[in-house]
């Protein structure tokens, strides 16, 4: 398990960014972040905190929503990939999977799958062999894979996703809310086949999160946004034990459950913030 980040490779570095939207609106104040080579890094915060902000900022899918970096940098294998093309950046191994899913619901299964090949320039074997890669670790696509995806669970829809982003045979895999919208039993499925695709076939992920406590259970390091900054980071394993972590995100203080407005760390996020 990679829990320290100073021993591994980095692949991904995000340096004191600001993004704004529609010139006026800054988003993100000054985040920086790394990735390591072979590991699960977590993005956790609440709606708003800038956790989707942040992956498109990498991902380059900004402008589309009128958003621009206008601070600091984001380099991938030591070269700056802020103004790249994001099919470019696909070519070069980072890929994001969207919050939503965002399949193509008139395509089969099997065709939203292939349409992740689509930057590739193998032949059609390699591209089948790694088809078969991903049934390997989905075997509930196989099953499904002459379906529409329209006509498929939220789950099998996340499953698609998540495949047809491994399609194109990335590095690193910016993997926004996987867990929205599952039921718990689901969520603890994928959660296992990302860490199974991390440790066998040793792709790096960037997860953004609200479930912190699933995410902090797979992840090896993470970040704590709020308001667009970090306010906290560290390797999961010592976040997961952190008093303010407990009981603002996990809502582990004491025998019951409080607003967040009662707590300690309420007023302690109010500083970090000031």
């Amino acid at each position: 398990m990679l829990d320290d980040q100073t021993e591994t490779d980095t692949l991904l570095e995000v340096n004191n960014i600001e993004v704004i939207y529609n010139h006026v609106i800054l988003v993100l104040k000054g985040v920086s972040l790394t990735v390591s080579k072979g590991g699960i890094t977590a993005l956790l915060g609440g709606n708003g905190a800038g956790k989707t902000t942040t992956l498109k900022a990498i991902s380059n899918l900004l402008r589309s929503e009128r958003g621009e970096v206008t601070k600091g940098s984001i380099l991938y294998k030591g070269e700056k990939i802020q103004d790249s093309n994001p099919a470019d950046l696909v070519k070069s191994g980072v890929i994001q999977v969207m919050e939503g899913r965002h399949c193509f619901e008139h395509l089969t299964v099997e065709e939203n799958l292939l349409t992740g090949a689509y930057t590739r320039k193998e032949n059609k074997k390699s591209i089948q062999s790694d088809l078969e890669m991903v049934y390997s670790y989905f075997p509930r696509l196989k099953q499904r894979r002459k379906s529409q995806a329209g006509y498929t669970s939220g789950g099998e829809q996340q499953m698609c996703a998540i495949g047809r982003a491994l399609m194109s045979k990335p590095e690193t895999v910016l993997l926004d809310e996987p867990s929205m919208g599952l039921a718990p039993q689901l969520v603890e499925e994928i959660f296992e086949i990302v860490k199974k695709l991390n440790e066998i076939e040793g792709v790096s992920f960037l997860l953004a999160e609200q479930n912190t406590n699933v995410a902090l259970r797979f992840a090896h390091f993470g970040y704590i946004l709020e308001s667009g900054r970090v306010v906290m980071d560290g390797p999961a394993k010592e976040l997961r034990e952190n008093p303010d972590v407990k009981e603002f995100y996990l809502g582990l203080s004491g025998n019951e459950r409080k607003s967040y407005r009662d707590v300690r760390s309420y007023r302690r996020r109010k500083r970090w913030l000031n």
